[in-house]
């Protein structure tokens, strides 16, 4: 199964995220198939940025996002609430 993730990048306390698609049995900071953007937990202005018509290309190909990140697609309006 192919799931929308994040990966973890950055100095101890002071982390940030891409978000990635990546086969659900690749390790969390291992392999994947497509960086969509990321995820800076710091900063307070823009802290999310995608490549919006990647994400819509890869929730209709079946690919499913975790919890933190459906989140952060609800807040930026790609997805609908459920």
């Amino acid at each position: 199964m192919v799931k929308i993730r994040l990966q973890r990048y950055g100095a101890k306390n002071n982390p940030f995220y891409r978000i990635v698609v990546a086969d659900s049995e690749s390790p969390r900071d291992g392999r994947f198939i497509e960086q969509l953007g990321y995820y800076d937990s710091v900063k307070y202005s823009a802290p999310v940025t995608v490549k919006e018509d990647r994400v819509q290309y890869w929730l209709s190909q079946g690919a499913r996002p975790t919890q933190t990140v459906a989140g952060l697609l609800k807040k930026k309006g790609l997805i609908q609430a459920k």
